[in-house]
């Protein structure tokens, strides 16, 4: 499938969602998710973002990103991480990596973590999610994978809504739409 037609297919699946009585207008991402070629299609674009880049690893943020990086991880042949919104370990021996997020799209600072053992020094991280807002999440999980002494490849996107070019840039974000596409 070509990209041009895939994107096409995201605009179509895809609506924003809201009214007079709610706070704003929310996309509506569960379109993408209906179509099984979507779900195919997806994987080996967001794979694909990346793939000179050779990830060892793929981390997924909760909940959308870990749908799409299992996906993705397939696609690569490689493992996915998980990362979870106010981990916690599930015995005294089990080593987490934590970190407080900057405020996300809702402007929360969320903890986000991981099993220590999970990411290793020689792994190569590549973040998958399905839209990037603020970077909060995606800068907290970046965090993560420094602190694992791992090595950071960037944010394979479905939709960039980045404001701060900055921001894009220390991420690595790579996208397949940006936010003015969805109209």
């Amino acid at each position: 499938m070509s990209a041009p037609d895939l994107r096409e297919r995201l605009c179509a699946a895809f609506a924003w969602r809201g009214d007079r009585l709610d706070d704003g207008v929310r996309a509506d991402v569960t379109g993408w998710w209906r179509d099984p070629a979507m779900l195919q299609d997806l994987g080996a674009a967001l794979a694909g973002l990346f793939a000179d880049e050779a990830p060892t690893v793929v981390l997924g943020l909760p909940s959308r990103g870990v749908l799409l990086g299992a996906l993705v991880a397939r696609e690569l042949r490689v493992g996915l991480v998980e990362v979870r919104k106010d981990p916690g370990p599930a015995a005294d021996s089990d080593q987490w990596l934590t970190v407080t997020t900057p405020p996300d799209y809702r402007d929360r600072h969320l903890e986000l973590g991981f099993r220590r053992a999970l990411v290793r020094t020689t792994d190569r991280v590549l973040l998958v999610d399905d839209w990037v807002a603020t970077g909060g999440q995606a800068l907290g999980a970046k965090r993560l994978v420094d602190e694992a002494g791992a090595t950071w490849l960037g944010a394979a996107v479905i939709v960039d809504a980045l404001v701060e070019h900055r921001t894009r840039r220390t991420l690595g974000v790579r996208a397949l739409l940006h936010e003015r596409d969805l109209g």
